[in-house]
């Protein structure tokens, strides 16, 4: 009598399909949440740059058209764009390179300026913070 051990082709299929199927659920809960890290790394430096430019603005009392001269760096492939600053307020919108849309992003602003809009979604109040995707 032969002494069989091992699995059979049958027991190893089904062991790839249930594999093949968890992978399937998995995948795009992971993708989600890559978009997720990248919706906070833009909001985080439009905080940084808020803080930066609310210290300028106590030290110099006017706020200030470009975001290099106060030392701001923006976190690896965010952009981050200065729309309008004056002597009373400022706006900023931040976009990811590695999101899919062209509209998706986020924009704040500051004092009097007038909001840019990310896409479809606008702030709504002076310091609101609002994201697009």
């Amino acid at each position: 009598m032969r002494d069989n051990k091992g699995f059979t082709l049958i027991e190893l299929l089904i062991v790839v399909v249930i594999i093949g199927i968890l992978a399937a659920i998995a995948i795009p809960k992971f993708s989600a949440t890559r978009e997720k890290a990248y919706f906070a790394a833009m909001k985080s430096d439009l905080k940084n740059l808020a803080s930066q430019q609310e210290i300028y603005y106590s030290d110099e009392y006017a706020y200030t058209t470009v975001a290099v001269d106060l030392g701001f760096v923006s976190s690896s492939g965010v952009t981050v764009a200065i729309g309008v600053a004056t002597a009373d307020g400022w706006s900023a919108t931040a976009v990811h390179s590695a999101m899919n849309g062209v509209d998706d992003g986020c924009s704040i602003y500051y004092g009097t300026a007038v909001a840019v809009a990310i896409g479809s979604t606008n702030p709504t109040a002076a310091g609101a913070m609002a994201c697009n995707g």
